[in-house]
């Protein structure tokens, strides 16, 4: 029997609702006003608020309370602590207080800080946000925060994002008020992070070492039948995955999670979750959440989901398709192009912005979305290329040349096209047909950046988003704010920066070799890994754009710098070393032994009749003979360059350079070998679970 949704959706979250029935009108009140001023908290205020908060936790069974937190491993961390304290008599009482609540200290030390903190160095901070709903999750009353070291520095990914959306919020509300609006208060963006995953059967993936221990197949040769024949995309759901989804939705559901839309992938066993747009900060903690309750849930069904951003080769791979907008507190979309000369201009000045920020800034979209996972992705099966390019689609990409060449619009039969006197086509969102090549496209009123990875938090690329955008709006304001007729500045700045960043601009097929070619005509970048992509995150005009709208520290930024390739060395490494053990302790000895079944056969045939020179059995033994001394000899020159690695402690970007273009190399190699001795084992000796066991085994 299915939940009743609108009983259930958000009952374990403390929302505005639960908070006006359970505050006192003054303390929910003086609340509020925190929340949208953004000050700091008043202790009276939190003492009352942490009593209400605990008491309604203790009702949905929470015993435990925790500062919720997402440091820079990419997950999200917990540290609980009962909300027991001890009496003079032996007994217990439940409390909680609002220092408690404001503020926690969990070890600062044994996260990574790329250098930010020293081991012994242990104290660390978390504050709390109170822009994001705390929720009980198994228990446990989650109270989201920000996580800080004793110094000040940010040692998670939630600060750096709420500074983001304030300064992007500064800056729009300066457009905003040239174009006459003193009303509203606040812009916020707004994201919808799709969610791709596999769901594979419990039992076939314990027996795979490679998925236990990296979250994706090292070894797999090509099943019989993939994605080819395109009728898993949107097909009929599986009973078994129907009930995971089903009782995923509840799970999220009652945490106040949005999921609206579920669905069959390209791939088979892939599938994908998409919630409803929300406030950044608030729809990123609820993907972080997501993600968790997602595995969670599969192990009911006995089955494990993989959010690897390529779990098997040769189909499609997982992204996270990041929908992004501006909003302000009256509900109005700046991505919206509206229908009025006033809505026009403003819609196109917001545009321009985003146009000129991208171009700009390549290196750092392509920062924001770079792990080891994800390279393996990137350029393959409907996944955008590394190449950084904006979709706009026929219409908006004619009227932007209207504007730059000062020309007649044809589709409306207008004349020149003036920013602020003509009226735009009033062209429905879906005005051209998608493209799915495109790493960031515009989509109706949202810009799509389908480059992220399935695994990773988006904090990072909605950091660089909410930043870049700032930045060219600030420079906007800059130069139209002093500007003594606003009509023809608005006018010339617009067509000068078309003009001048028009290049970024490409509605045609991203997987093309042309494009490449184009792209390197036009001088965009083409960042293919994490290793090539890193090092530009270090050049003075980023350093200098997170320093401007105080995103990050330059110390900041090299610690994320260390490690995003520190973890890229280890992921390779990890990998390495689990192919090695596969090869070595399952793969080698299953061929040997059915080399040796064929040799028996082939030695009974020839004592019947010694005439035999041929046949499938010596075939077969000198195939399979001269791949598994191949495998075998790249086996030990793996383990070779393993341990010709340098230090992890060593040079950053030496190291993860030396696992590109070494460790990597060898490691495609072994699985060739592996692979083309797959497809001619018997079956019943293959050592663990095919691809064909494992994407159809739900």
């Amino acid at each position: 029997m299915r939940s009743n949704v609108p009983e259930i959706f958000g009952s374990m979250v403390f929302n505005d609702a639960i908070m006006r029935d359970k505050l006192p009108k003054d303390i929910y009140k003086s609340l509020k006003k925190t929340i949208e001023d953004g000050r700091d908290l008043d202790i009276s205020i939190a003492n009352v608020v942490a009593i209400a908060m605990k008491d309604w936790a203790i009702e949905k069974g929470a015993t435990h309370y925790t500062h919720w937190f997402q440091p820079l491993t990419g997950i999200t961390a917990e540290k609980h602590d009962s909300f027991i304290s001890p009496q003079s008599d032996g007994r217990v009482i439940m409390e909680f207080s609002g220092k408690e609540l404001i503020k926690g200290e969990p070890d600062a030390s044994s996260f990574p800080s790329g250098g930010l903190r020293a081991t012994f160095e242990a104290r660390g901070y978390t504050a709390w946000d109170p822009t994001s709903y705390a929720f009980v999750k198994d228990g446990v009353l989650c109270i989201p925060t920000a996580f800080c070291s004793y110094g000040g520095e940010a040692l998670d990914k939630k600060t750096p994002l709420l500074r983001s959306m304030e300064t992007l919020n500064e800056q729009a509300l300066r457009i905003l008020r040239l174009f006459g609006n003193n009303s509203v208060k606040r812009v916020t963006t707004t994201v919808g992070p799709e969610q791709e995953y596999f769901l594979v059967d419990r039992d076939v993936y314990n027996k795979r070492k490679d998925l236990i221990y990296c979250g994706r197949t090292l070894f797999g040769a090509k099943a019989p039948k993939g994605q080819e024949m395109d009728d898993h995309y949107f097909g009929a759901i599986l009973r078994r995955v129907q009930e995971y989804m089903e009782d995923l939705n509840d799970e999220l559901w009652k945490l106040g999670i949005l999921s609206k839309t579920e669905h069959n992938e390209v791939a088979p066993a892939q599938h994908e979750m998409a919630p409803i747009f929300d406030t950044a900060n608030i729809a990123i903690d609820h993907n972080q959440v997501t993600m968790e309750i997602m595995k969670n849930v599969a192990k009911r069904h006995n089955m494990v989901c993989l959010l690897h951003e390529k779990p098997f080769a040769g189909i499609n791979g997982s992204g996270k398709h990041n929908n992004w907008s501006m909003i302000t507190d009256e509900g109005v979309n700046l991505l919206e192009p509206g229908k009025s000369p006033h809505e026009n201009a403003q819609f196109l000045l917001f545009l321009t912005a985003i146009i000129k920020a991208i171009d700009e800034y390549q290196d750092l979209m392509r920062v924001s979305i770079a792990s080891a996972g994800n390279d393996h992705r990137l350029g393959a099966s409907e996944a955008p290329p590394a190449i950084m390019s904006i979709f706009l689609g026929d219409d908006l990409g004619e009227i932007f040349e209207c504007i730059e060449k000062g020309t007649s619009y044809k589709n409306q039969g207008i004349g020149k096209m003036e920013i602020g006197v003509h009226v735009l086509p009033s062209f429905p969102k879906d005005t051209t047909d998608r493209n799915r090549t495109s790493p960031f496209a515009f989509t109706g009123n949202k810009f799509e950046f389908r480059s992220c990875g399935s695994s990773m938090s988006v904090s990072g690329p909605n950091i660089i988003l909410n930043t870049i955008v700032a930045e060219e709006l600030r420079q906007f304001a800059d130069e139209l704010e002093p500007a003594d007729d606003f009509t023809d500045a608005l006018n010339e700045l617009i067509k000068r920066t078309i003009q001048e960043h028009k290049r970024i601009i490409f509605n045609g097929d991203g997987y093309s070799e042309e494009w490449k070619k184009e792209a390197a005509k036009r001088g965009l970048l083409n960042l293919p890994t994490t290793v090539d992509a890193m090092p530009t995150v270090l050049a003075r005009k980023n350093i200098e754009l997170f320093e401007r709208h105080g995103i990050y520290t330059e110390t900041e930024v090299g610690s994320r710098y260390e490690i995003c390739l520190d973890v890229y060395s280890k992921t390779i490494n990890i990998e390495a070393n689990t192919m090695i053990e596969m090869a070595k302790r399952q793969i080698l000895p299953a061929v040997n032994r059915y080399i040796g079944r064929l040799a028996e056969t082939l030695s009974i045939k020839q004592s019947v009749d010694p005439l035999i020179k041929s046949g499938m059995e010596k075939d077969l033994v000198k195939k399979l003979s001269a791949l598994e001394d191949k495998a075998y000899a790249q086996v030990n020159d793996l383990e070779k360059l393993l341990l010709k690695a340098p230090s992890y402690d060593s040079d950053k970007l030496a190291c993860a350079t030396y696992y590109k273009d070494r460790i990597i190399p060898a490691m495609d190699k072994l699985r060739s070998y592996c692979d083309e001795m797959e497809v001619n084992t018997a079956s019943e000796l293959w050592p663990f679970p095919t691809y064909g066991d494992l994407l159809f085994s739900v």
